[in-house]
């Protein structure tokens, strides 16, 4: 793996205050995120890397200023970083190194900025003041809202210019997919935190009640819930398979390994059945590491240039 200092100078990332708030933003995606933080820094192409470390470090700060505090909190805390992101993203600067690296990012990328206005509007709205599904329309509506635009303003920095149609309705898929996981796997705590991420109208067809999920009742109607839930959700990872081919080459191998991460956290969700209304159900350590060791190996040996510096 390239030292950060040579990725940032392949990235073309020059100036010590530039490469300082790339490593910042990188940082910050470390302790939040450290699963994708080292799929990227292991197998992403290095050029592509800071973008997309300071890509995912802004959708990560987004999403914690939309779940944090009371509902007039994130609504005045959105209000007021999307000023900032709008300021940064006009000039180029900002008092936080973490959005003059996003800018950067954007600008270098050249990433349509209706991507960022669309999922800070979806954050205001979509997240920060769920409420639940009435049915599954609703939660395509949150996808196409919330959950879609926060994939894109982070993986749509590798392509130059942004994705084409095909490309963003390939992560489209994906994310429709990732986000059936990822209620699946933190249904305890989001019941604990008060939200029910399973249309209610899905509920109803089983006759289970919120109460049920809420007590982590084992009964006949819970558990064959959260397996048509599963079902729903392996199907949707079939369809978003696509996606390795819309991918850029350099991203490729960062896609197959947090796809691989996905489908091996639902089979955890599968196996643990109404054990996930009382824990949540993480990636665990062992399988995230096995899959990134399996995939660095896959991956064709790469010239290491000259050059060590400060790691992130």
């Amino acid at each position: 793996m390239p030292s950060w200092r040579t990725t940032l100078t392949a990235a073309g990332i020059a100036g010590p205050r530039l490469r300082d708030d790339y490593t910042h933003a990188a940082r910050r995606v470390l302790r939040r995120e450290p699963a994708p933080y080292l799929a990227l820094r292991l197998l992403a192409a290095p050029p592509l890397v800071p973008c997309l470390a300071a890509g995912l470090a802004f959708m990560n700060l987004v999403d914690d200023v939309a779940e944090t505090g009371t509902p007039q909190q994130r609504a005045t805390g959105l209000a007021a970083l999307s000023e900032r992101v709008e300021a940064a993203l006009k000039t180029g600067d900002s008092p936080d190194p973490l959005l003059r690296a996003y800018a950067h990012a954007v600008d270098s990328r050249g990433l349509p900025p209706q991507w960022i206005s669309r999922f800070l509007e979806g954050a205001a709205t979509a997240e920060a003041g769920f409420d639940g599904f009435a049915a599954e329309e609703d939660f395509q509506t949150y996808l196409d809202d919330y959950a879609w635009p926060g994939v894109m303003v982070f993986t749509g920095l590798q392509y130059r210019g942004g994705p084409d149609p095909e490309q963003a309705a390939g992560w489209r898929r994906f994310v429709d997919a990732a986000q059936r996981v990822d209620f699946l796997a933190d249904l305890c705590g989001d019941l604990a935190d008060g939200r029910l991420c399973i249309p209610r109208a899905r509920l109803a067809e089983h006759s289970v009640t919120r109460a049920d999920l809420e007590q982590a009742r084992d009964t006949p109607a819970v558990r064959a819930l959260l397996a048509a839930e599963c079902r729903r959700a392996r199907t949707a990872l079939g369809a978003a398979h696509g996606i390795l081919d819309l991918a850029e080459p350099g991203l490729r191998p960062v896609i197959a390994t947090m796809t691989e991460l996905m489908a091996h956290q639902l089979t955890a969700v599968e196996r643990a059945g109404v054990t996930a209304l009382r824990r949540d159900i993480g990636y665990g350590l062992a399988a995230p590491l096995r899959i990134l060791v399996r995939a660095a190996r896959r991956r064709p040996a790469r010239t290491r240039p000259a050059g060590s510096g400060r790691s992130s």
